[in-house]
């Protein structure tokens, strides 16, 4: 059997423009993309894949292409991306890329809420921001869709200037720089020299970059460059903001050219989101957005996945901010909580994972926080955190604290609860 060419598989894609990589999810008459990982082979699960409703497969493997429903490719991955590239390339409307070390999916909601007060938007569903997840994100744009939002991630050197390859952005953000991935990108360095791979995808095609113009690093890699600037402070800006309360929730005001100031009341636990408010802001004025559906789109977004969620319970006042952790982060985050008002103060922070060499000192410098600004009570979950002696609640995991937890009752208190994902701390807190 010959291996199928970009095009053909495109003119397969136009009749069939569901895309599937699991085989047990398999919607009739989409296309199954037979993926390998390091525990599993999709051309293994290609003939079920048919029989529950796929109306072809994409295999690499020549033995498992039994009739004219496989199509053979030399390597399903690198056909799904190019055929996402290929997709792109055939789209009018413009395409924003979104990255940054922390905020970058809380300002492609952002966004998304903002644009799609006037649009028909595409935007990345949760997190789904690698090597995949752009791709099939990607193939999820339809005729009627007027502007797609791109969040890219990436953990290693070259990954962003990969995701631009295959979604070539017309317009890009980067919502900040900071220390994460470090056993990864090796330093902050390296993790600069990969993000900014957006900027340089932007240059070469005359692109537009969003600028978080207060960023301490991001304003000199966009030299020369067609640039919106957003912030708190400086001249020139297209849009800026202004802190007004953050007890809990974000409230700002912001004005676009300097126009008269436009309140915001958010649903958004912590200061540090108001850049994240405002490049939203500045991506929908540019795009025509008005400033009341702005306002409305940000004071009625709400945050879920355990991103900077406020959660009453009958017990505690949670701040669930789990989905992940590194060192700017969870600084930030501390730095919000501290200024908080509430009577009673609790921590709940479990390891920041991926940090290399880098880990020890930088959860070391957590600790020494914690020690300078003591709160009433702190635990810290996770073997990191816990490899040398220190003076607050040391558990193992999410195990030990549900346990601790259970012998210990805890009520009256606003709760901070932030770690990485693989720290999972959202599972051992049923009883708060």
């Amino acid at each position: 059997m010959k291996t199928a060419s970009i095009e053909q598989l495109y003119i397969h894609y136009q009749k069939h423009p569901v895309i599937t990589t699991d085989s047990r999810n398999c919607p009739s008459g989409s296309l199954f993309f037979a993926l390998k990982g390091d525990r599993f082979n999709g051309n293994l699960f290609a003939e079920k894949a048919l029989s529950d409703g796929c109306a072809f497969a994409i295999v690499d493997e020549a033995e498992y292409a039994k009739d004219n429903r496989y199509l053979l490719v030399d390597d399903v991955l690198t056909a799904l991306q190019q055929l996402a590239a290929y997709h792109r390339r055939q789209l009018a409307i413009p395409v924003i890329g979104i990255t940054g070390t922390n905020g970058k999916t809380t300002t492609k909601e952002l966004t998304n809420a903002v644009l799609s007060e006037k649009y028909n938007t595409l935007a990345t569903e949760g997190n789904l921001n690698n090597h995949i997840g752009v791709p099939l994100t990607l193939l999820k744009i339809r005729p009627e869709h007027e502007i797609a939002i791109i969040e890219m991630g990436a953990n290693h050197p070259g990954e962003i200037k990969m995701l631009c390859e295959i979604a070539d952005p017309e317009f890009g953000l980067i919502t900040n720089v900071g220390k994460a991935h470090l056993e990864g990108f090796g330093s902050l360095d390296g993790v600069i020299r990969t993000k900014t791979e957006l900027y340089q995808s932007l240059r070469h095609r005359d692109g537009t970059v969003f600028l978080h113009a207060d960023n301490p690093y991001l304003p000199a890699y966009t030299d020369g460059m067609d640039v919106i600037r957003y912030g708190e402070n400086g001249d020139g800006l297209f849009i800026k903001g202004r802190l007004t309360d953050c007890s809990p929730t974000l409230s700002f005001e912001f004005q676009i050219n300097d126009q008269n100031p436009v309140s915001v009341a958010t649903q958004l636990i912590g200061s540090y989101n108001l850049p994240n408010a405002l490049a939203a802001a500045a991506i929908g004025a540019y795009f025509g957005v008005e400033e009341s559906q702005i306002s409305h789109a940000l004071t009625n977004y709400h945050p879920e996945n355990k991103r900077s969620q406020l959660i009453r319970t009958p017990k505690n006042t949670l701040i669930l901010d789990a989905y992940n952790a590194n060192p700017t982060s969870m600084m930030a985050a501390l730095e919000n909580f501290k200024l908080m008002k509430a009577e009673k103060k609790m921590l709940i922070l479990g390891d920041m994972r991926e940090l290399g060499a880098e880990s020890e000192k930088e959860h070391q410098r957590i600790i020494e926080f914690l020690r300078e600004n003591p709160f009433d009570r702190i635990v810290l979950v996770g073997d990191e955190f816990n490899k040398h002696p220190h003076p607050f609640i040391a558990l193992a995991d999410r195990n030990e604290l549900a346990q601790w937890i259970a012998g210990n009752p805890t009520e009256g208190y606003h709760i901070l609860i932030k770690g990485s994902r693989g720290i999972a701390l959202e599972k051992g807190i049923d009883e708060l």
